[in-house]
């Protein structure tokens, strides 16, 4: 068991990658921390992810810069998460876009969040005092969204609920390249501490039905080549069963979170222990697959004193 909680002991810098995955498309990548995406339109420039701060913001504009001086008009968001939203300020854009239940859960949960991730990711917050407050989105949508940039055409879709219930991808179908926000994760743990395991598997499939070319997933290297894109689709999938069902087996019998926790180690530590955050996201993963597999359809609102509480939980 990691002796320090979460990643409070990572405050070594990452290597940035900008990688074209497609025609004007790029992946902000940084070894495991939060990926963000640009689209680059005929007349302006979608962001998709935000970042964290407006200090790691700024990285993506300079890495933006080099390519393109088109405006910045959109942010999309992938779902509610602080590592994904506070930094959206840094952009100046004309429109936040993100999904009906995303907006939802940042009034539902958002403050608490916040709160939870800044104790949890010391260096991703460093310069977290400009950041303005909440990340509210200024266009909702239910299912499906298209965005006009020039020519270039950028569809937003709700393809199910997984690593939260209002999770949404963008598809540029002209170049055939998805952004998945943390739906899909190439060699990092997903973290499941607000996800639905029931559901994500589903939700792999339909991403897995508009046949990619590359992807720029939430974490991890981006993907070119559809080998590629199977790989890590499959690798996500594998990790969630492999988390899911020995915690689903000791919620049927009745056992403890204890239990639950050293069961999903037994079968995750030999596969999966060397993935960025492995360590970090594992307790979150073991408390949401044991409520899930107890009947809780929506996961707890997590706070800085619950996390602390689950993690005391875990070591006895």
């Amino acid at each position: 068991m990691a002796k320090q909680f979460a990643s409070t002991g990572d405050m070594s810098e990452k290597t940035v990658s900008f990688s074209e995955v497609g025609p004007g498309l790029y992946a902000f990548t940084a070894e495991g921390d939060p990926n963000t995406g640009v689209i680059i339109g005929d007349d302006s420039v979608m962001i998709f992810d935000a970042q964290a701060t407006p200090r790691l913001a700024n990285l993506v504009i300079e890495k933006v810069r080099t390519v393109t001086d088109k405006p910045i008009r959109y942010v999309t968001l992938s779902h509610y998460h602080a590592v994904r939203v506070l930094g959206a300020s840094a952009y100046g854009a004309d429109e936040i876009i993100a999904s009906d239940v995303c907006r939802a859960m940042v009034h539902e949960r958002g403050q608490e969040d916040w709160d939870s991730e800044f104790g949890r990711f010391p260096r991703l917050f460093q310069g977290h005092e400009s950041i303005p407050g909440l990340t509210w989105p200024t266009m909702t949508f239910e299912t499906s969204m298209t965005v006009y940039m020039g020519n270039r055409r950028v569809d937003l879709i709700h393809l199910g609920r997984g690593h939260t219930a209002g999770d949404i991808v963008a598809w540029v179908p002209d170049a055939g390249v998805m952004f998945t926000g943390d739906l899909v994760e190439y060699k990092s743990a997903c973290y499941c501490g607000d996800g639905h395991f029931s559901d994500w598997g589903d939700t792999l499939d339909a991403v897995k039905s508009f046949q990619p070319s590359a992807i720029a997933p939430g974490r991890g290297d981006a993907l070119m080549g559809e080998a590629k894109v199977e790989e890590a689709i499959e690798l996500t999938r594998d990790f969630l069963d492999s988390t899911y069902r020995p915690i689903e087996k000791v919620a049927a019998r009745g056992g403890t979170l204890k239990e639950a926790w050293d069961a999903c180690r037994a079968v995750c530590d030999p596969k999966f222990s060397d993935y960025a955050i492995y360590e970090h996201c594992l307790p979150f993963n073991v408390a949401r697959a044991f409520d899930e597999a107890r009947g809780m359809d929506t996961p707890r609102i997590w706070t800085a004193e619950k996390d602390r509480k689950m993690w005391e939980d875990l070591q006895g």
